[in-house]
């Protein structure tokens, strides 16, 4: 269904997973990749955006580590890996390679000029700062690792930010929970949900943590928020 585009930047090009929908003029969705790369799953939900009106777009956001990582959450030596990227990947820099997809498809001819995000995981934390830094008009953050040491960024935001919490997520430990909820979840812009019982990925299908119900509740809420945001 997707096919493969360049994304050129002043520090070089790299590559993305592009999905359109049927509608000649739409609006256009980011997804923002997992510590696994633009792997299936990735381009799953890319898929899953365009089927429901979206134009979707999965840049490869480890390029300048390692381009088209594509590995799963399956076996020890592909979380190793996973982690070893992590631990390489600059934040700041994977943010900047965010804002120029946004102006990429921002101009494409098929895009109405309407442009949100979507990350989960280390893309639950670029898709934070993606709605502080960027110009996209709406961004969904889940389970986003992180996120309590820059909520002070949290005094740029603009535009319409809505964030998955994962209660027991192994990542995001309580502490670090109450630091999220304390700044972020009176905000004016943001919609705040989160999921007692719930470990981190707990709606990458396939996961060790995946939860059928609360993925799709955490998914139908993500649906609505796009269709308002970005109508």
């Amino acid at each position: 269904m997707g096919e493969r585009t360049t994304i050129t930047t002043a520090d070089g090009s790299f590559s993305a997973y592009v999905a359109r929908p049927q509608a000649d003029k739409a609006p256009a969705i980011v997804v923002i990749q997992e510590i696994f790369g633009v792997n299936q799953v990735m381009r799953d939900i890319t898929d899953e955006l365009a089927a429901q009106g979206y134009l979707a777009i999965c840049p490869d956001l480890f390029w300048r580590i390692e381009p088209g990582i594509d590995i799963t959450d399956q076996s020890e030596a592909e979380w190793k890996k996973a982690f070893e990227l992590f631990n390489a990947f600059d934040v700041d820099q994977g943010v900047k390679d965010i804002a120029a997809t946004i102006k990429q498809v921002r101009a494409d001819a098929h895009c109405n000029g309407k442009v949100g995000a979507v990350g989960y995981c280390l893309g639950g934390l670029l898709a934070f700062l993606t709605a502080t830094r960027t110009d996209a008009d709406a961004s969904v953050s889940y389970y986003g690792v992180g996120i309590e040491n820059r909520v002070g960024e949290a005094e740029k935001l603009t535009r319409p930010l809505l964030m998955h919490v994962a209660e027991e997520d192994q990542f995001v430990p309580k502490e670090a929970q109450a630091v999220i909820l304390q700044a972020l979840q009176n905000h004016p812009q943001v919609e705040l949900h989160t999921y007692p019982g719930r470990d981190h990925a707990f709606a990458r299908k396939g996961g060790q943590h995946y939860h059928e119900a609360d993925a799709g509740q955490a998914n139908a809420r993500t649906a609505a928020f796009f269709k308002k945001t970005l109508a």
